[in-house]
């Protein structure tokens, strides 16, 4: 069953819309990739004005599931242009461009790699904000031996993943609540 296009983006992504994360990810089904190209182009529309872009990184026709990117343009581009950051995507793999800002370059590499590699590429967990030490933890673990569990899987102190999760979380409970009562997504997304 398809489920709208805003809701999923609402659950999935609102604190990347409220700025407490640069980016999320959500998968989303639907039959007509031509409306999901539209509603893509509409979004992006609405958005910028925000500092933010909605990207499909993965799609497939024949399953039907797409793999929707909403981010925050400038805190990527400053996220992705970390030192420790740049070195770990070099480590595994990526071309890095001369341009740190040029994240449009890292992008496609993920996007190739979420639709080549025979393996999920976790170094996505970069893109999606978490911080470094977790996404490099979950990697060397393989997924285990992590301190707390929330959002994602952390490596660090519990105690401030905890808060961090719950920080998330409430965010999410308070977005779609205003989103489920009538607002609309382009006054819960904020500027940067």
């Amino acid at each position: 069953m398809e489920r709208n296009f805003e809701t999923v983006m609402i659950e999935q992504c609102s604190p990347v819309l409220a700025g407490l994360k640069p980016a999320g990810l959500f998968r989303y089904e639907t039959r007509d990739s031509s409306d999901l190209a539209k509603r893509v182009r509409n979004w992006n529309a609405q958005l910028s004005g925000k500092g933010l872009r909605v990207q499909v990184l993965k799609g497939c026709v024949r399953t039907r599931q797409y793999l929707i990117y909403v981010y925050r343009e400038s805190r990527l581009s400053a996220l992705l242009a970390e030192p420790a950051v740049r070195s770990f995507l070099a480590q595994e793999g990526y071309s890095l461009p001369q341009l740190p800002e040029n994240y449009g370059t890292l992008l496609r590499q993920l996007s190739r790699r979420l639709c080549c590699a025979a393996e999920f590429p976790h170094e996505i967990g970069v893109f999606l904000g978490y911080p470094l030490a977790d996404v490099v933890g979950f990697i060397e673990n393989q997924g285990r031996n992590f301190t707390c569990c929330g959002c994602w899987k952390a490596y660090g102190d519990p105690a401030a993943a905890q808060r961090h999760f719950a920080q998330l979380n409430k965010c999410t409970a308070v977005y779609l609540r205003l989103f489920h009562s009538g607002t609309p997504i382009s006054r819960l997304a904020v500027a940067a």
